[in-house]
C-alpha cells in the first residue's frame, strides 16, 4: 500500500512518519519544529553532520562555477581527489561513480576482467555469509540475504559463499575459477560484524599465495568512521581493490573504486564508464570532506567518541535481559537484541533520536564524525529507556 503522504513516489521504502526541514551538526528539525538527535547520519553518509559551514560555503562556490560537464574532458578536481585518496590509502588509482552499489558493481566487473585476462573462462568471486553489497543484479547476488534475492531470480552466477572468519573453509576451496575474495571490512547491513585483524591477514596471505584479488567493501565503514581513514588500516592489510561511497561526499552522492598494483590496468578505456560519476560538485564535496576530517581531528574524535558510546551502552545494558552484545568500531556501533526489534526505529524517533535496525535485531548507531561527548551521552540517555521498555514493557 502506497504511503498516502507520497502517493506519486514508488513505494519501495517503509518510511517513518516525519519530514525533516533542516539540520545543523548532529541535530535535525522536522516540519513542526521538533528537534531530533541524529545517530544515523543518513546511514553513515553525513560525515560532517548537517550544514557544516565549510562544506556549505564550498558547495555554494562550486555550484556557481561548474556542477557537471562530462568524462569526455579532463577534470582537475577528479585528479585532486584521486591523488588524496591514493595518498591516504597507499593505493594507486581511482575510478569515480555515484554510489556504493556502483562502486561494488565496478569492483565485481574488475575481478571478472582480471580472471578473464588470465584465461579463466568463468571467473568466480568468494563472498561471505551475512554480506550486503547492493541491490543491482550482480551486487544482490553477492549479497547473502534471501529476502533481497526474492523475486529477482535467477541470480547472477559466479559467487561462492563461505562463513565469515572461517579461513579453513576458504583454504578448502579447490576451484581454479576463483579469482578474488570480496568482503566488507565491517558488515553493516549484516549487523555490525567486524572482520577480525587475524582474519584479514589470513585472507591477504591466501590471496597472495593463490593469485587472487582481495576486494574490500568500505562503502559504510570507510572515510574515518572507525577512527582510521579506512577500516582495514587497523589490521595492517592493504587490499587490491577498495570500494568507497556514503561518507566520502558528506551527503553529495559520490562513489569510488581505488586499486593497487595487482589491479592496475585491468579496466581500460571502454571497459567501464559513468555519466554523472566524478562530476565537479561531487569531487569538491569529497575534497572538502577529507580536508575537514583532517583539520578538525575527526579521526581521533571518531575513535574517542565511539569508545565512549560503546562503553556507556555496555554499562547501561549490563545485566539487562534481552541485550546480547554491544559491538563495533569507532562510530559504527551495533546493539544486538535477542529478538526482532524493527519497531525500535519508530520508538526512538518518538524519543527524539534517529537510529535504524539492521539484520532484524541489531540497533545500528552511526553518528556524524563531529558528534561531541555530550551528544554521545545524550544518545545513550535517549536510547536506553526505549530499549528497556521494549524488552521489559511491564517493568
Amino acid at each position: 500500500m502506497a504511503d498516502p503522504t507520497m502517493p506519486h513516489v514508488l513505494d519501495t521504502y517503509t518510511r517513518l512518519p516525519v519530514a525533516f526541514t533542516h539540520g545543523r551538526g548532529c541535530r535535525v528539525w522536522d516540519a513542526d519544529g521538533r528537534e531530533y538527535l541524529d545517530a544515523l547520519a543518513g546511514i553513515a553518509v553525513n560525515t560532517l553532520g548537517h550544514a557544516h559551514p565549510t562544506l556549505v560555503s564550498a558547495l555554494q562556490d562550486q555550484v556557481g562555477r561548474l556542477i557537471h560537464v562530462s568524462n569526455y574532458y579532463q577534470s582537475p578536481l577528479q585528479e585532486a581527489l584521486a591523488a588524496r585518496l591514493c595518498a591516504l590509502s597507499g593505493l594507486e588509482a581511482v575510478f569515480f561513480c555515484n554510489s556504493g552499489l556502483e562502486a561494488n558493481e565496478a569492483t565485481i566487473k574488475l575481478a571478472r576482467k582480471f580472471g578473464r585476462d588470465r584465461g579463466v573462462a568463468n571467473p568466480k568471486i568468494v563472498v561471505f555469509e551475512h554480506a550486503f553489497h547492493g541491490r543491482s543484479l550482480a551486487t544482490l547476488s553477492a549479497t547473502a540475504s534471501p529476502r533481497i534475492h526474492a523475486g529477482f531470480e535467477p541470480l547472477v552466477p559466479g559467487f561462492v559463499r563461505v562463513p565469515l572468519e572461517d579461513v579453513d573453509a576458504l583454504r578448502a576451496l579447490d576451484d581454479p575459477e576463483i579469482v578474488a575474495v570480496f568482503l566488507e571490512t565491517i558488515q553493516g547491513e549484516g549487523g555490525i560484524r567486524p572482520a577480525s585483524a587475524p582474519h584479514l591477514r589470513a585472507l591477504r596471505e591466501l590471496c597472495d599465495v593463490r593469485g587472487w584479488l582481495l576486494l574490500l567493501d568500505e562503502v559504510q565503514c570507510g572515510i574515518g568512521r572507525t577512527g582510521d581513514w579506512f577500516a582495514w588500516q587497523a589490521s595492517g592489510v592493504v587490499p587490491d581493490v577498495m570500494a568507497l561511497a556514503k561518507g566520502l561526499g558528506s551527503g553529495v552522492p559520490v562513489g569510488a573504486v581505488a586499486v593497487g598494483p595487482r589491479a592496475m590496468g585491468v579496466l581500460g578505456r571502454g571497459n567501464h564508464g559513468t555519466t554523472f560519476g566524478g562530476n565537479a560538485l561531487a569531487m569538491r564535496a569529497g575534497l572538502v570532506t577529507l580536508a575537514v576530517v583532517e583539520e578538525e581531528g575527526l579521526l581521533a574524535n571518531a575513535s574517542a567518541r565511539g569508545a565512549e558510546l560503546a562503553e556507556l551502552l555496555r554499562a547501561a545494558f549490563v545485566g539487562m535481559a534481552g541485550v546480547v552484545e554491544v559491538r563495533g568500531r569507532g562510530l559504527m556501533v551495533g546493539v544486538e537484541l535477542d529478538r526482532p526489534c524493527g519497531e525500535l526505529a519508530q520508538r526512538a524517533l518518538e524519543a527524539g533520536l534517529l537510529v535504524s535496525v539492521t539484520a532484524d535485531r541489531v540497533i545500528r548507531l552511526l553518528p556524524p564524525l563531529v558528534v561531541s561527548a555530550q551528544e554521545v551521552e545524550e544518545i545513550v540517555r535517549r536510547l536506553v529507556p526505549v530499549v528497556s521498555k521494549f524488552l521489559h514493557p511491564a517493568a
